[in-house]
């Protein structure tokens, strides 16, 4: 028998504002049609004053528990995904932990920006399938509104706020590629590349938080090239091949890029989960937020065969290959 890490539950928050690619217009040299045409974004979510990343993790998390019928108290530990923390320490996960009442168990950040759910998602599943642990809550959580550059036109009208989280419990598993959870991970950074998608502030640097710079063509050519790649990599760990997928729950960065990394996999577009036209870029929570959607829709089945990956600043990329 084999320790499979499966999900049992999904949760998810936006903010309350909602903001229109119009709100851009009278700001920027931009318009709706260009917003649309270049990233399939409509609109995206921006926190309220005062709501921080933790506000928005808590309420995922709370979501996610009471779908899984978990009590904070059954749970082992958090692994909360962020660039965007409240302060520079501790991490959120702990408040989010504060929050729930949990008084035992581990909680603890990780940083791989856009790809952070991935990389907290392959990190809970080791855990689980080690024996350290039985359940874990795994959360993305993001307010990129904190760190855009209002005079960028290129960066500041893609990314949006939001949080998501899966409750993650031990199973047992035949350890073939028909037991359901988390079959396979393949994680990647290259740190070459870490000028094209970075922000320019920090604690040992400037002392402040910074703006988000990207050189967005180039980031685009190495999405589509690792995005493909790292799917197929997890999809051969696992012993099956892009024709076994059911869903295909990309990181919600751009249609653009979604689409053509759904073609090199040659998945349909009604296998692809899609939320970046509501939701932006919402980093590390675009995964978990799309996963809760699609839940709450009813899309998934059990057995279904879900391939989730993502990429980011790093550059950092990554896919997990789940059976719901």
């Amino acid at each position: 028998m084999t320790r499979r890490a499966v999900i049992i539950g999904t949760g998810h928050y936006l903010p309350e504002r909602v903001v229109e690619n119009s709100w851009f217009e009278d700001k920027l040299d931009t318009s709706d049609d260009w917003i649309r045409s270049r990233s399939g974004i409509e609109r995206r979510h921006f926190a309220a004053e005062g709501q921080a990343t933790s506000d928005l993790a808590l309420r995922a998390a709370r979501e996610a528990l009471a779908r899984a019928g978990v009590e904070a108290g059954e749970l082992d530990g958090i692994v909360l995904a962020t660039s965007t923390p409240d302060f520079t320490f501790p991490a959120v996960a702990t408040m989010v932990q504060a929050g729930l009442g949990m008084t035992r168990g581990f909680a603890y950040d990780v940083q791989a920006v856009c790809a952070g759910f991935v990389f907290a998602l392959a990190n809970a599943d080791a855990m689980i399938r080690g024996g350290l642990a039985d359940r874990v809550l795994v959360i993305g959580a993001e307010t990129f509104s904190r760190i855009m550059d209002w005079t960028d036109r290129g960066t500041c009208v893609l990314f949006g706020d939001g949080a998501g989280a899966v409750v993650l419990e031990a199973r047992e598993g035949a350890g073939t590629s028909d037991d359901r959870g988390i079959l396979a991970s393949d994680l990647n950074s290259d740190g070459q590349y870490r000028d094209l998608l970075y922000v320019d502030g920090g604690v040992s640097t400037t002392g402040t938080a910074g703006q988000l710079r990207m050189q967005g063509n180039l980031v685009f050519r190495h999405a589509v090239e690792k995005l493909a790649q790292t799917a197929h990599t997890a999809l051969d760990k696992a012993g099956l091949t892009p024709g076994d997928v059911d869903w295909l729950v990309p990181h919600q960065a751009n249609l653009r890029i979604i689409t053509a990394t759904a073609q090199r996999m040659n998945l349909p577009m009604d296998k692809v989960v899609l939320t970046v036209a509501d939701h932006g870029n919402t980093s590390a929570a675009s995964i978990p937020l799309a996963l809760s959607v699609a839940d709450r829709e009813g899309r998934f089945s059990a057995g279904d065969l879900v391939v989730t990956e993502a990429i980011g600043g790093g550059l950092s990329w990554g896919s997990v290959v789940l059976r719901w």
